[in-house]
């Protein structure tokens, strides 16, 4: 963050200081909500939250180094009090952005944001100082965080989005206004909340409508291959770029096309010119999610050899997502168990299949440890059941469904879709599959894990890892 005094802060965001015996002290380090995290000079933000109250923390905080703490009370050590820390922090966010020269692009979408986030930070850094949000951070704590990391050498800001109703990416998106805003998809996530895609769509295209005018450098990057992005186009005033695989994406992909490892390649068309991409990332999903990257790198001015070479060598920057790990005894474990929703679920399927194809010939099979896909409404059963179906469809060789309700409806689609006997198991919790696998995985087999992030199936991907024998002994593809 640049360097600003705790006086400073406090009229930015309207807050009383307490017990702070110096206002020109300044504040040098990050913002952070997690105490563990202060750095000498921070500003630490306590919110309460259900479990934890951060104002619990504050003494500890400043013991760490933090120049003071942004509150909600007095807490007995040098401390900002507003009314609310979460409006507060956002304020403070809008200030600091404002008074940089950075370009600042923001991300939306029902799925792949944080993987389409990370490629995109790790293609613009190759061009000047960035600054992308670490995990999932897109919430209106998340984003002003990752804002405040921005100093005056900051060339490019990402900012990740993500909406639960109607009004919350406008308001993420006015805190820290883009000059170049991404739309990826419009899917199934969340869709219990929002109650269906028009209501979806209709949050998630809030970042086209406040993005400058295509004469003050406004970019709305949408998905041409989407049908309810392509229409956001109406909605903005900004200059339109589509990406995706249709003839009339500016940015597509051409011979798109799945290596032995399950690892997309294809032919990079843009505007300026054409390159061959093959990505180091498992799934044919992450092509959409390159396209995306690349559009926007070629708005900011790279060339499209440098944007194809950055692809080619990106990886996987946040954990639980398609991390692949080969164990010492030729067991593949393919962790996805950060979030799960249909469509991501799909694409999860078809990489495990693609993967399983070189394990085939020598006796290797694929296993896909399935869990709930939360928050789906009315559509969960119809949705479980469609995926449980589909993994008999794609011939993967063994259903462990793990849960309750949600993971029986999974177990009955492939019954139900392949007559299946002892392929598709119904287990009650993560310990029941990990014991069921720790007794029937055998050598060349791949293990998809992948489900909601509240069914905590990451911890059947590291029991798999973690066992006696192959401790040290695992390579991350």
């Amino acid at each position: 963050m640049i360097s600003l005094s705790l006086a400073e802060i406090a009229s930015i965001v309207g807050g009383q200081q307490h017990d702070i015996p110096d206002p020109e002290a300044r504040v040098t380090g990050p913002v952070v909500f997690d105490s563990r995290e202060v750095r000498p000079g921070s500003l630490f933000a306590a919110f309460a939250g259900e479990r934890v109250d951060g104002h619990d923390y504050a003494g500890r905080a400043v013991e760490a180094g933090a120049a003071a703490v942004l509150a909600a009370r007095p807490v007995g050590v040098p401390a900002i009090v507003v009314d609310d820390v979460v409006a507060a922090l956002g304020a403070l966010a809008r200030a600091v952005v404002g008074r940089l020269g950075t370009s600042v692009v923001g991300l939306t979408g029902s799925a792949g944001k944080t993987s389409t986030k990370d490629l995109i930070g790790q293609l613009l850094s190759r061009s000047g100082p960035t600054v992308c949000p670490v995990g999932n951070l897109n919430n209106e704590i998340g984003l002003p965080v990752t804002a405040l990391r921005a100093d005056a050498d900051t060339k490019f800001l990402v900012l990740e989005m993500g909406a639960r109703g109607i009004g919350h990416i406008r308001y993420l998106a006015e805190l820290t206004p883009p000059r170049i805003g991404v739309v990826l998809n419009v899917g199934s996530a969340h869709i219990g909340e929002f109650g269906g895609r028009e209501q979806i769509a209709q949050a998630k295209g809030e970042l086209v409508e406040v993005l400058p005018t295509a004469d003050e450098g406004g970019i709305a990057v949408l998905n041409a291959d989407d049908p309810y992005v392509r229409a956001m186009a109406s909605r903005t005033k900004a200059r339109t770029v589509f990406f995706g695989e249709s003839a009339d994406a500016a940015v597509r992909a051409e011979n798109v096309r799945l290596t032995a490892l399950g690892q997309p390649s294809f032919t990079l068309h843009t505007p300026s010119g054409c390159s061959d991409v093959t990505m180091r990332l498992y799934g044919e999903h992450h092509v959409s999610n390159a396209l995306a990257a690349a559009a926007v790198a070629h708005e900011l001015g790279m060339p499209v050899d440098e944007i194809a070479a950055a692809l080619s060598e990106a990886g996987t920057l946040s954990r639980w997502r398609m991390e692949v790990t080969e164990r010492a005894d030729g067991v593949t474990v393919v962790n996805d168990a950060y979030n799960a929703n249909p469509e991501s679920m799909r694409a999860a399927l078809r990489a495990l299949v693609a993967m399983g194809e070189a394990s085939k010939t020598t006796g290797g099979r694929t296993w896909a440890v399935l869990g709930e896909m939360a928050e789906l409404g009315g559509e969960s059963l119809a949705e479980h059941d469609a995926v449980g179906r589909l993994v008999v469809r794609l011939n993967v060789s063994k259903l462990v469904a793990v849960g309750g309700r949600e993971a029986a409806w999974l177990d009955m689609g492939a019954k139900n879709e392949g007559s299946w006997g002892e392929e598709s198991v119904h287990v009650s919790d993560a310990q029941a599959a990990i014991d069921l696998l720790r007794s029937e995985l055998r050598p060349g087999d791949v293990v998809l894990v992948k489900a909601s992030r509240s069914v905590g199936l990451e911890r059947v991907a590291a029991a798999l890892l973690d066992d006696d024998g192959v401790k040290g002994g695992a390579a991350t593809r």
